[in-house]
């Protein structure tokens, strides 16, 4: 059982590989909603130009705001997982919750008229060891279900990464013009 919420996974998407073929939005819908029907899918991608796509999904904020705005209590945070659970029955579609939440990860059901947003795919029984299927079939590898100490991390690496480089290139250039 996860308590901590840097323990808790959800789904990133790393702008740099993804391509924006919404893959992810097309099985997420057929999974949970048997159609494939990006408008249905609780990931999201974002087109901001041709070559910066983006998915968004829930990040599972430790006081998430989007249960704190909802004026029926509709909204639940499982504290194990993260993961915002919807009661349909007390939801009224008032999309308090869309608005209040930073990532854009709440959309409007189309039929229900209810709030939905990821449940990493804990519903499903297929899911291979525990990874959400939009993670699972994104043919780029841009999705990952990672905590956000893992995220950090990665973060970390990548920032040392660009400063040995720069310091490679600034010894480079010293070299040079030492030997002129």
């Amino acid at each position: 059982m996860v308590n901590r919420c840097q323990d808790r996974k959800f789904v990133v998407s790393d702008p740099e590989k993804c391509n924006g073929c919404r893959l992810c939005e097309y099985v997420c819908s057929m999974v949970n909603e048997k159609t494939f029907n990006p408008c249905k899918s609780r990931i999201r991608v974002i087109n901001m130009d041709p070559l910066a796509n983006m998915a968004v999904s829930c990040r599972k904020c430790e006081d998430p705001v989007c249960v704190a705005s909802c004026p029926k209590n509709a909204l639940s945070q499982e504290i194990s997982t993260g993961i915002i659970r919807v009661n349909e029955h007390a939801c009224t579609g008032c999309g308090w919750c869309i608005g209040a939440c930073s990532f854009g990860a709440l959309n409007l059901h189309p039929d229900k008229k209810i709030a939905y947003t990821c449940n990493s795919c804990t519903d499903l029984d297929n899911s291979k060891e525990g990874e959400p299927q939009c993670v699972q079939w994104c043919t780029e590898n841009a999705l990952q279900y990672v905590t956000a100490e893992t995220l950090a991390q990665k973060a970390r690496q990548k920032i040392v990464t660009q400063l040995l480089e720069v310091r490679e290139t600034n010894n480079n250039k010293e070299d040079k013009k030492t030997e002129s």
